[in-house]
C-alpha cells in the first residue's frame, strides 16, 4: 500500500529487499482521504515542514484525490515494470484495510509493505495502515518511510 508515487530510492529498495528471489507486486495506491488535517498538520510541523503545514488546505482530498492517485499509481507500476518486476495496481476506494486483506488473499501474499510518509500521530497511538493492516491481513507487514525525490 502506498500514498504517493513511487521514487527511485523506493523501487531500488522494495525490488532488492529479497535478494535474487522473483517478486511481484500488487500495489494499492491509497488516494488522499477526508482524514483530520490537523492530525496532517501536526506531522509536518514534526517533521519541521512548517509550509507544508500551512498548505494543508489545498491539497485535493476525497474524490477530488483520485486523479493524482491514478497518476501515482500508474507512475508507480511503470518503474516497478521497469526494473523488471511483474506489478499489478489498484486505487483504495472503500475500507482499505478491507481490501488489503482481500488482495493479500487473492494474490497468495507472503507479505505485505505498506510504504508511507511518517504520521507520528497516528503511530503514536497504533492507528497508522501497518499498525492496523498487521492485525487484520494474516501475513507479515512491513512498514518503510518512502523517499521523496
Amino acid at each position: 500500500m502506498i500514498e504517493q508515487p513511487l521514487s527511485s530510492p523506493d523501487v531500488e529498495f522494495v525490488t532488492t529487499l529479497h535478494g535474487d528471489d522473483e517478486v511481484s507486486f500488487v500495489v494499492l495506491m491509497q488516494p488522499r482521504g477526508d482524514q483530520d488535517r490537523l492530525l496532517r498538520a501536526i506531522d509536518d510541523v514534526a517533521l519541521g515542514e512548517l509550509t507544508d503545514a500551512a498548505k494543508e488546505g489545498e491539497v485535493p482530498e476525497g474524490e477530488d484525490a483520485a486523479p493524482p492517485a491514478r497518476r501515482a499509481l500508474d507512475h508507480s507500476l511503470e518503474v516497478l515494470r521497469q526494473a523488471g518486476c511483474e506489478a499489478v495496481g489498484h486505487l483504495v476506494e472503500e475500507h482499505p484495510l478491507d481490501q488489503l486483506t482481500a488482495v493479500a488473499r487473492e494474490a497468495g501474499a507472503d507479505e505485505v509493505i505498506v510504504l508511507t510518509a511518517p504520521h507520528y500521530v497516528e503511530e503514536f497511538f497504533h492507528r497508522d495502515w501497518a499498525s492496523r493492516a498487521r492485525h487484520k491481513v494474516g501475513v507479515p507487514v512491513l512498514k518503510l518511510y518512502a523517499h521523496s525525490e
